[in-house]
């Protein structure tokens, strides 16, 4: 069974020598990049099993299904830049596709935090599902929060992938103003409509369930960082989406 590793790409230089390397268990490996102005694709032409292709961008999901279609194996494993495959998971990967029982299958992501893994938070356990045959798994069309359409239901593998996404709280916010304008958009154009006062709202109740109901607070000062940035992403999507509404208004 040939397996196909996809990423999509722009700008992670930083991220994507670390998690191609851990990809060598692979029959190869497509990167879809949309415009990188870094090292990107110089990294990744000189690791012998990648394929590199530049296409603009058009959202996470459309993305993701231009690697999905360019890839040949009958196996497709989905992967984020910012995220490294363990030893034991790729032993798992490469155990399940020569013998599979289903058409796909979800694993644990375990996320670090200045080298801290994070307990909490609604971050563990973080289910994804990345593996999948072709034919029978998908990614919905959406520009953010995209997620794989299975035929039938996943199975589960017990190892886990590593999340290293966040370095510092610039990161946070950075990653949480462009996911805001995203969501905002999602939102519009799924006809949903908002107010400032559901905007404060809505951002108030995600602390408090980041924080303690998800028992945030047992990640300490990291915890207080996710729910604080959670609440605030919820706050901006929602008054990005109302100036959407009242620039639309005004066209009127």
């Amino acid at each position: 069974m040939m397996l196909s590793a996809i990423i999509i790409t722009r700008d992670e230089e930083r991220n994507i020598a670390d998690c191609l390397a851990s990809l060598d268990f692979a029959d190869e490996i497509i990167v879809v990049d949309s415009g990188s102005t870094d090292r990107t694709r110089e990294i990744c032409e000189q690791h012998p099993k990648v394929r590199f292709y530049e296409y603009l961008w058009e959202g996470f999901g459309v993305q993701k299904n231009r690697a999905l279609d360019l890839a040949a194996g009958e196996w497709i494993f989905s992967i984020d830049a910012d995220e490294i495959v363990t030893a034991d998971l790729a032993a798992e990967i490469r155990r399940i596709v020569q013998n599979p029982t289903g058409n796909g299958y979800t694993m644990k992501r375990k996320t670090f935090y200045r080298g801290r893994w994070v307990r909490h938070s609604g971050w563990w356990p973080d289910r994804v599902l990345r593996l999948f045959r072709k034919g029978h798994g998908r990614f919905s069309d959406r520009l953010v929060h995209e997620t794989v359409v299975l035929d039938g239901a996943p199975g589960h593998l017990e190892q886990c992938i590593e999340h290293h996404s966040f370095r510092n709280a610039g990161d946070f916010f950075r990653k949480g103003d462009s996911y805001s304008t995203l969501g905002a958009r999602v939102m519009f154009e799924s006809g949903k409509r908002t107010s400032a006062k559901n905007a404060l709202f809505r951002s108030g109740l995600t602390f408090f369930r980041t924080l303690v109901l998800k028992r945030g607070f047992l990640d300490g000062s990291t915890g207080v960082l996710i729910a604080f940035s959670n609440a605030t992403g919820v706050f901006y999507r929602h008054m990005k989406c109302l100036e959407l509404q009242q620039d639309a208004n005004a066209k009127r």
